[in-house]
């Protein structure tokens, strides 16, 4: 089952996505800040498979921050930002340093929940393709493709 970090500061976002995910089937943590965010990414007991963040928490770079922890932790930790405040910069800053999406919150006539739903389900599904090669390359990597 995959297992999904979701950090935002405002309370009514982050209790109606994790709601939604759990109803997709996912396992769903939250944190309410940065610093809890951080935390539970460092505390837990394996890597989280997605983290799902807001970029502004109160510092303009707070889910920049959150994003490095995960991958930090873990390379292959796939992470979306969300954002109320989407520009540019900001979503080419995010890919550059590894985020799967970069997803504004207030889109005219975009039900944001549902293409969340879509994004997860994609990075979820690149994790796992990631994974898979990882494991093919080290069961193939013991072996001699050549005789001696």
């Amino acid at each position: 089952m995959c297992r999904i970090l979701v950090v935002d500061d405002e309370e009514e976002v982050r209790s109606a996505l994790a709601r939604r995910l759990e109803r997709e089937g996912y396992k769903v943590e939250t944190a309410g800040s940065e610093l809890e965010g951080l935390a539970a990414i460092k505390e837990a007991d394996r890597p989280f498979d997605l983290v799902v963040t807001d970029m502004n928490m109160g510092d303009p770079n707070s889910g920049v921050r959150i994003l490095e922890g995960a991958v930090e932790r873990d390379v292959f930790t796939e992470v979306i930002v969300l954002t109320a405040y989407g520009n540019v910069s900001n979503a080419v800053e995010t890919m550059k340093r590894g985020a799967f999406d970069y997803v504004e919150k207030n889109l005219p006539g975009v039900d944001v929940f549902e293409l969340l739903v879509i994004k997860v389900e994609q990075a979820a599904q690149r994790r796992r393709h990631s994974l898979q090669m990882v494991r093919r390359l080290e069961t193939f990597g013991g072996r001699r493709s050549v005789p001696s």
